[in-house]
């Protein structure tokens, strides 16, 4: 599948400051990553630091949240801070906690209902 590029809006928690990017749609990457520009601008703040592994080998990176938003549903997300990618790398975790899904048929987001398991004890 090719890569899937998005539009989605980010900006810090409280949505002071927020900005349209073009974002591309990693199913193989956990957490979203945004460039150390684009997280300067919006003026977050680093909430700790987190060691991740990429084709080269181990790395630790600064974590913060943000806000997002993509196809109409928004929210509070974990995001990694790199001064490598310079593109808006959007993770699995993000998706899950907006309700979407990559569409394996069409190569684009679809909405998608969490799923909840309850363990029932039986008698």
């Amino acid at each position: 599948m090719d890569h899937i590029w998005i539009k989605a809006k980010i900006g810090d928690q409280q949505k002071k400051r927020t900005m349209e990017v073009d974002a591309i749609v990693d199913t193989g990457a956990t957490l979203t990553v945004i460039p150390e520009k684009l997280a300067k601008k919006l003026n977050l703040q680093i909430t700790g630091r987190t060691e991740v592994e990429t084709g080269t080998g181990k790395i630790e990176l600064p974590r913060s949240r943000i806000w997002i938003e993509i196809e109409k549903s928004s929210d509070i997300v974990p995001v990694l801070i790199s001064n490598i990618i310079d593109k808006v790398l959007i993770g699995v975790t993000t998706l899950e906690i907006l309700g979407l899904a990559v569409d394996p048929i069409t190569g684009k987001l679809k909405k998608w209902t969490i799923l909840l398991y309850q363990h029932i004890k039986t008698p």
